[in-house]
């Protein structure tokens, strides 16, 4: 069984008020409590105007819940209107940070190169990264899947000291995947999670890195998911904006992993 803590990441995008996420956090907390055999770690990503109430719930509660902004900017500060820095998630007691997630790169744009800087900001400022990869239905038909995720992982990673490696989360994103309802099969995911982790430990240690999986995760495929060795845990969208499926999900990853 592998070191590495499973992780259960609830992605909300662009859902959610103030008062949503005070209540789902609330709701989630109450449902975990009845897990009798020890949890996964749980990161809770709202947008950026639900991450202090969030936050303020999960401290008052003394929730087991880690929260995370959805994107950030590279720079400090700056002129840049309508963006968040690094200086100002810490300020808020935030501690983790998606990067590079498939819909940050298809509607706005988001480089390698930007992905590169908003990692290495990221670690500068005590924020734990997760790298998302993935390709697109296009590319995967191409059969490209292989050099296209050793490509961005390594993009990702440039002029990154190797010795963070550990601390490091990715995931696993096909494009293809997001929103669709399509599922990459289980051990195609799990092949693709071990290039990952290969592509890591060829530059250094990618033994304890955690890989998740994030593309229509339901909680009727996570423990498949789960089971072949790679996946860590997974990074979800839909399934994690009610607190009973994302419940049974963070359940679901429990007999596998516990």
């Amino acid at each position: 069984m592998s070191a590495r803590k499973p992780l259960i990441a609830g992605n909300w995008k662009m859902f959610k008020t103030t008062g949503e996420a005070e209540s789902f956090t609330k709701a989630l907390f109450e449902k975990t409590q009845t897990l009798k055999s020890g949890l996964p770690e749980i990161l809770l990503c709202p947008p950026y105007t639900a991450l202090a109430v969030t936050e303020e719930t999960v401290r008052k509660l003394k929730a087991p819940f880690a929260v995370g902004a959805q994107n950030m900017e590279s720079k400090d500060n700056g002129a840049y209107t309508g963006e968040i820095s690094p200086v100002m998630l810490k300020d808020m007691g935030i501690r983790w940070v998606l990067i590079g997630h498939s819909e940050r790169r298809q509607y706005y744009n988001e480089t390698d190169a930007g992905v590169n800087a908003k990692v290495k900001a990221a670690l500068v400022h005590g924020l734990t990264p997760v790298i998302c990869v993935g390709e697109s239905l296009s590319e995967r038909e191409s059969g490209v899947t292989d050099s296209l995720i050793q490509q961005q992982v390594k993009a990702a990673l440039k002029d990154v000291d190797a010795l963070v490696y550990p601390t490091l989360v990715f995931a696993y994103e096909p494009v293809w995947a997001i929103g669709t309802g399509k599922v990459c099969e289980a051990p195609e995911a799990n092949r693709v999670c071990g290039l990952i982790r290969k592509t890591l430990s060829a530059q250094g240690d990618g033994s304890q890195t955690r890989v998740l999986y994030g593309g229509s995760v339901k909680p009727d495929n996570i423990a498949e998911l789960m089971r072949g060795g790679d996946i860590d845990g997974a990074l979800v969208g839909g399934a994690s904006l009610e607190p009973e499926s994302f419940y049974k999900i963070i359940a679901g990853s429990v007999p596998v992993n516990a």
